[in-house]
C-alpha cells in the first residue's frame, strides 16, 4: 500500500471529524451561516467542547484551508521523490500527479467549494500562506509537464497546469444527482481529460 493510500485509510482524529464536518457545512450553507453548536451536533459534542479543539471558526477555517495547501504541496514533492527513486518516466510521474490531485477533487469537494467562496476571509498571514503553497504546487506541476513536453516553455506550462487545474477542480459544480459516473469512471475520464490537455499544449508548443 502507498503512502498515500495508508493516510486516507487510518481513523480520524476528532480533530479531523471536526473539520470534516465544518468544511461540508461551510460548504452547504456558508461560513457565515453555520454555527458552532451545528458543527458540535454534527460530531456528536457540544458546541462549547468544540473550544477544546478550536478557539472558533475562523480557526477551522485557516486549518482547513492551509492544510489542505499543504497536503497537496507534499503529495506532489512526495511523488517527485518516488518517480526519483524509482526512475519511472515523466509520463508516470505527471500520471502520477494527476491521480493524486483527482483523489482530492473527488474526495474534498467541500474544500474547493471553501477556497472559491471564504478564501478572502482568513487573515492576511493564513491567505499569504496559502497562496504562496500553491505557487509552489503549481511550480511542481510545470516542472514536471516540461520534463514531458520539452518544447513548453515555463509560461506555457504555467497557463496548461493553471487550466488543468481548473479542468480538475470543477467537480463541486456537478452536483446535480446522476451528473457524475461511478468514482472509478469518473477519476478516468478526468484523467483522460486532463491527459488531452497537457497533450494539445504540447502540440502547440
Amino acid at each position: 500500500m502507498s503512502t498515500h493510500a495508508a493516510a486516507r485509510v487510518a481513523a480520524p482524529t476528532r480533530r479531523e471529524q471536526i473539520l470534516r464536518e465544518a468544511a461540508r457545512l461551510f460548504a452547504e450553507r456558508g461560513f457565515h451561516g453555520v454555527g458552532v453548536d451545528e458543527i458540535g451536533a454534527a460530531v456528536g459534542i457540544s458546541g462549547p467542547g468544540l473550544y477544546r479543539h478550536f478557539p472558533g471558526k475562523d480557526a477551522m477555517l485557516a486549518e482547513l484551508l492551509v492544510g489542505i495547501s499543504e497536503r497537496l504541496l507534499a503529495g506532489g514533492r512526495l511523488r517527485v521523490t518516488e518517480d526519483g527513486a524509482s526512475g519511472s518516466s515523466p509520463d508516470a510521474l505527471l500520471d502520477a500527479l494527476i491521480e493524486g490531485h483527482i483523489d482530492f477533487a473527488l474526495d474534498d469537494r467541500p474544500l474547493i467549494t471553501l477556497h472559491d467562496r471564504e478564501l478572502d476571509r482568513l487573515r492576511d498571514t493564513d491567505r499569504k500562506r496559502v497562496r504562496q503553497l500553491q505557487r509552489q504546487y503549481v511550480e511542481v506541476w510545470v516542472d514536471a509537464v516540461r520534463a514531458r513536453y520539452p518544447s513548453l516553455v515555463e509560461s506555457e506550462a504555467r497557463v496548461a497546469v493553471h487550466a488543468v487545474f481548473g479542468l480538475l477542480n470543477s467537480t463541486p459544480h456537478l452536483t446535480r444527482p446522476g451528473a457524475l459516473p461511478d468514482r472509478a469512471a469518473t477519476a478516468a475520464l478526468l484523467h483522460r481529460l486532463a491527459r488531452g490537455a497537457f497533450e494539445a499544449a504540447g502540440r502547440a508548443g
